[in-house]
């Protein structure tokens, strides 16, 4: 036997040394075909989709997962859209980290999944040696293909400015503007027209305000933050770009596409259930906006690349909202189902959808609060006992609740502060949460956020919560860096047990993301392992170019 396998290990190696010197002709012309047969597969890669949900983490689509699957009135089917893009697809694990910190900002990861480069955090469209990145949606459109963006946040938000822009921080959102309408982008698609429109539109009856309210009769908020008076809808007009404010513009424009629905970042997942069904309804949704981008940048015979967020599942996270985030994935499902029906029976087209980071530290976790009662089972071993958990693991009713949620916690807060302020009281806030949210708090609860908001103090450019408070709301107030959204992620600690969830920081972690794919041939190959944000756009650019 000893003899035997060094024979064996002989013989092994000396084949492997036969085949690759040597081949047969039949061999080498299998191996031929099947290379044949890859590279005609990846050439058929016409058209990227990529879609990114901000802040998606695996926690935030097993919530999607869960729902459908558990919530006892859940209103979408038990298979979701991310069911069959794995069904039908691929699925893999991308690293977030930028080059020197453990956490990465939106910025900076959407730089990364745009140009393959390192960046730092809280640069759009810069390296991490602060040199301009070229992104894959300028290359694909240098090759004749058409490009485009899309979001429910600002057009000159993170996300869509890692695609578009080179500035060295993102709150430069005026530039990012400029930097958008210079891309020669087929198709621009958000909200944030406050970056567009000159300043004299605060001035009220002035030319430039009424000449608005005129060109967006739907507008709620017609206001600038540029300190300039340029006008970057004429300019994009002059470019040839068809504007819309609204979905009937939206559905009539032709060409180029500038549409800008919102003063900031547009409807949330909460307002758009509930409205989405009505005719009278003026802003787009997130999977209209997609299905109208794919529509008309389909018309180039060369193909097109098209990246589309559902950003504002971050959003929810930061708030530590849980049925905002909810609503987030539901329309986040929506438009992916969208999506996958438009790539029915095509063999030319790669979709990727992942996300930039996890928000918030956010799943369901069984505590020993609000035990069940104990129950009789009917199996034999439980014939002269009852059933006596010895915690609480979480009513799939939970679902529900968080669904039925009207406002989201952000909003709550908004008309509590509006109140006159001897009308803000803790019987007050009960109200104004007890009739927009399913997880009642009582007068004792909401004296306790309140009185924990009050003792926020400012120190070294960030909101943090005095430490005589800490205790009494909970540990690593460090991660509560945003101060306006303090009073939700407050609400969200004192209602966490009736939830039955956890939050662990009101920012972003650090939790490796999903790669979902799906498209002809070896194309999705490169996103089934462990791979960086990096990796990405240049797998994206392979598959195009090999066009």
């Amino acid at each position: 036997m000893r003899g035997l396998i060094p024979f064996l290990l002989f013989s092994f190696v000396l084949g492997l040394s036969a085949c690759t010197s040597q081949q047969t002709t039949q061999q080498v012309k299998t191996v031929q075909q099947k290379q044949s047969s890859q590279t005609e597969n990846i050439s058929k890669i016409k058209n990227v989709i990529f879609m990114i949900g901000d802040g998606m983490g695996p926690q935030q689509v097993g919530l999607l997962l869960s729902y459908a699957r558990q919530a006892p009135n859940a209103v979408i089917p038990r298979l979701t859209a991310f069911d069959h893009l794995v069904n039908d697809g691929r699925i893999g694990v991308s690293l977030p980290y930028t080059h020197d910190v453990l956490v990465i900002d939106s910025a900076a990861s959407a730089t990364q999944l745009a140009s393959g480069s390192s960046s730092g955090n809280e640069m759009t469209g810069v390296d991490s040696d602060g040199n301009k990145t070229r992104t894959i949606l300028e290359i694909v459109r240098d090759q004749g293909k058409a490009v485009g963006l899309v979001s429910d946040t600002r057009l000159t938000h993170a996300t869509p400015a890692g695609f578009a822009a080179h500035q060295r921080h993102r709150s430069m959102e005026n530039e990012i503007a400029i930097d958008m309408l210079n891309s020669d982008s087929d198709v621009l698609l958000s909200g944030g027209w406050r970056h567009w429109i000159p300043k004299n539109a605060n001035i009220a009856g002035s030319p430039e305000q009424l000449a608005l309210q005129k060109l967006m009769p739907h507008a709620k908020k017609i206001k600038s933050k540029r300190k300039d008076n340029r006008n970057l809808l004429l300019e994009a007009r002059a470019k040839g770009y068809s504007l819309a404010f609204d979905r009937d513009t939206l559905n009539q424009a032709t060409g180029k596409v500038l549409g800008l629905f919102s003063y900031s970042g547009m409807a949330n997942g909460i307002i758009e259930t509930k409205t989405k069904n009505d005719p009278n309804r003026t802003m787009p949704t997130l999977k209209e906006m997609t299905v109208k981008s794919i529509d008309t940048l389909a018309k180039n015979p060369n193909g097109f690349f098209l990246m589309v967020e559902s950003g504002q599942i971050d959003w929810a996270g930061h708030q530590n909202d849980a049925a905002w985030m909810l609503h987030e994935m539901l329309k986040m499902n929506e438009t992916l189902n969208a999506v996958l029906e438009w790539m029915k029976g095509r063999d030319d087209t790669l979709l990727v959808v992942t996300a930039d980071h996890e928000t918030g530290g956010f799943g369901f976790s069984y505590s020993g609060f609000n035990l069940p009662k104990p129950k009789k089972l009917s199996g034999e071993m439980f014939k002269d006992a009852l059933f006596r958990p010895n915690y609480n693991f979480g009513d799939p009713a939970i679902l529900d609740k968080l669904y039925q949620q009207k406002l989201v916690y952000s909003a709550i807060f908004k008309k509590y502060n509006k109140l006159a302020e001897a009308e803000r009281t803790p019987r007050a806030l009960v109200e104004l949460v007890n009739k927009n949210t399913e997880f009642p708090i009582n007068k004792t609860e909401a004296k306790r956020i309140l009185e924990t908001e009050s003792n926020l103090y400012y120190e070294d450019g960030h909101y943090s919560l005095g430490k005589k408070t800490v205790s009494r709301i909970g540990a690593n107030d460090a991660y509560y860096v945003y101060a306006k959204r303090h009073q939700g992620a407050l609400l969200a600690r004192v209602k966490a047990n009736d939830m039955g969830l956890t939050w662990s920081t009101g920012t972003h972690t650090s939790t490796p993301v999903l790669v979902f794919s799906k498209g002809p041939g070896t194309s999705t190959e490169p996103f089934t392992k462990i791979i960086h944000h990096t990796d990405i756009p240049k797998y994206l650019e392979k598959a195009m170019m090999n066009n």
